[in-house]
């Protein structure tokens, strides 16, 4: 074993560049360094997993942010859609497709660190590897070669020392024998000649010593002073770079997602912006359009004076004849829950296909958006005809394109396709036509109907069509309470309107056929002729009576009226 191994027995100079390398220092802690080194590599690996780990946390956030945003978008042509016109929904909105783009620089950021640090770290640490192996070796392979002269040394010595000891010995026996006057001439010259063989074996050993010694002097100190050095520089310069690269790895990190922050900003400034843009008279005007019914408030009930003979007059300015078919009696004292216009509650069915069941204003814009829409349809229809077209005229010119004739056939069903669109739109034009003339029109009957619709889910719905209440929806038997604008109801009035059915004030002519769904309506049938005891006033409705147990109200739109000169008069 090489006594120098584990041990520093030289100095370098202060002047020398190699103290710039203070691992030379340790250059009997082979073992240590290779020991830190593989500890460097084992951190840069698991720096480039926290990373691995950091990317896949961004992009499974990203994705789930995009989810979430998905989620909560309208979804299309469903009601959902109709809400986004309102300032807070669009708002709502703006948030959802902000977190789309915030997602996507969460995206960018695993992306940059994919890309500029683990792949480009993992590349890195290969080549690390691969040097720190070489360097090794040739350390390794260094002191091999030491330890390798230093036997050779040892052994060149153990001989020099052997043949001394043999020379000395052969040495001291000539003498002997050649002190001894008993012996031979024969046996001293003998003793004589194995003598100087021994100095001469000895004298070659000490050359080969000196020899050996000298080389291995100087192949200790180039090795000590050059091969090991120059190792031991490759070694911390290697560890140098590696603490250099992730330090800018740890750089780099910081830098990703510094890159990122002004477009987060911005989408965080357009949340804000969405946020300030929310404009609740706006909201609050929309509404008003969307369910505006278009009637006016009802206007104060004139005073029935009840003090008269007993044949009670009907009231212009009431809203409608009180009367009760006897099915369901009101208690004395007690005040009936129901409200205006029973037939009007929500229609379980279709409803009529000229929106006669909504109210003026919710009507018009449904006859409105169904005439766009047939106009739309119209327009398709054209476009389409126009295209046939154009490829008729093409296949006339080239005929190898194609038959011109095999197009006729398509073009007549778009012709009778664009034809029947136009009837059924000039026939919501008229309907369009006729509530647009007649919405403007207000009087004091007209305008007491708009608390009609405020009954569409109230439970009293029966027996609504002769009696057809006060504004506020009740009545009373309490005389007393006249001042209060409330019309009483006994059984003495309920006996006298048996007695006294509404007289006919004209006759009318129904125009289209008219199933009479709702409490309070009647089914008529085209070209029917019926009576009228009641006009429009104003809500859409004509009330009609076909015999004495049959009356109600239909559509105006649906029958045509001819009143009487005298009604007229009066």
């Amino acid at each position: 074993m090489c006594p120098f191994r584990d041990c520093c027995f030289f100095k370098l100079s202060p002047n020398s560049t190699r103290l710039n390398y203070l691992f030379v220092s340790l250059q009997d802690q082979f073992d240590n360094l290779e020991k830190h080194t593989q500890w460097g590599i084992d951190v840069l690996e698991k720096y480039i997993k926290f990373v691995k780990e950091r990317t896949e946390i961004e992009i499974s956030y990203a994705k789930q942010l995009r989810n979430l945003s998905k989620k909560y978008q309208p979804k299309k042509n469903s009601k959902e859609e109709d809400e986004y016109k309102y300032t807070s929904c669009k708002a709502f909105l703006a948030t959802l497709n902000e977190m789309n783009d915030y997602a996507g620089q969460h995206e960018v950021v695993s992306e940059n660190m994919t890309s500029q640090i683990t792949a480009e770290l993992t590349r890195f640490v290969q080549e690390l590897k691969q040097e720190r192996k070489l360097n090794f070796h040739d350390g390794r392979k260094a002191q091999q070669n030491i330890e390798t002269s230093w036997k050779q040394l040892e052994a060149s010595k153990r001989r020099f020392e052997r043949d001394c000891k043999e020379a000395d010995r052969a040495q001291q026996y000539f003498e002997k024998m050649d002190a001894d006057i008993n012996v031979t001439k024969a046996d001293v010259e003998k003793a004589r000649q194995q003598a100087q063989i021994r100095h001469q074996m000895a004298d070659d050993s000490k050359g080969e010593y000196s020899s050996i010694l000298q080389k291995f002097n100087h192949e200790q100190h180039e090795h000590y002073h050059t091969h090991i050095p120059n190792i031991f520089q490759k070694i911390q310069q290697m560890e140098e770079k590696r603490i250099v690269r992730i330090g800018e790895c740890m750089k780099t990190y910081a830098e990703v997602d510094r890159q990122v922050i002004p477009i987060i900003v911005k989408c965080l400034d357009g949340i804000t912006k969405a946020a300030e843009s929310i404009d609740q008279k706006n909201d609050s005007q929309l509404v008003i359009e969307a369910f505006k019914s278009g009637f006016e408030p009802p206007g104060d009930i004139d005073f029935e004076d009840f003090t008269q003979p007993m044949k009670r007059t009907v009231s212009e300015s009431s809203l409608s004849n009180s009367r009760w078919d006897g099915k369901s009696e009101p208690k004395p004292g007690s005040k009936s829950k129901g409200k205006l216009w029973p037939f009007i509650k929500k229609n379980k069915g279709g409803g009529p296909e000229d929106f006669s069941n909504l109210p003026p204003e919710q009507r018009r814009k449904k006859l409105q958006q169904k005439v766009d829409e047939l106009n739309k349809d119209v327009q398709k229809e054209m476009d389409q005809r126009d295209a046939l077209t154009k490829m008729k005229d093409v296949y006339i010119k080239n005929p190898q394109m194609g038959d011109a004739a095999s197009v006729d056939h398509k073009l007549a069903e778009l012709g009778q396709n664009m034809e029947k669109l136009r009837l059924e739109a000039q026939k919501f034009e008229g309907w369009l036509a006729e509530v647009e003339g007649r919405l403007p029109v207000r009087t004091e009957q007209t305008r007491r109907q708009s608390g009609m619709y405020d009954t569409q889910n109230t439970s009293a719905v029966n027996n609504c069509v002769q009696d057809r209440e006060s504004p506020d929806g009740s009545y009373t038997e309490d005389q007393s309470q006249e001042s209060e604008m409330k019309v009483p109801v006994t059984e003495f009035d309920d006996e006298f309107d048996d007695e006294e059915p509404l007289p006919t004030i004209g006759t009318c002519k129904a125009l289209y056929t008219f199933e009479g769904q709702n409490e309070g309506t009647i089914s008529v049938t085209e070209g029917e002729m019926l009576y009228v005891i009641e006009e429009d006033k104003g809500d859409g409705w004509t009330r009609i009576r076909r015999n004495e147990d049959e009356e109600g109200y239909v559509p105006t739109s649906y029958v045509e009226v001819y009143l009487d000169k005298n009604a007229k008069d009066s």
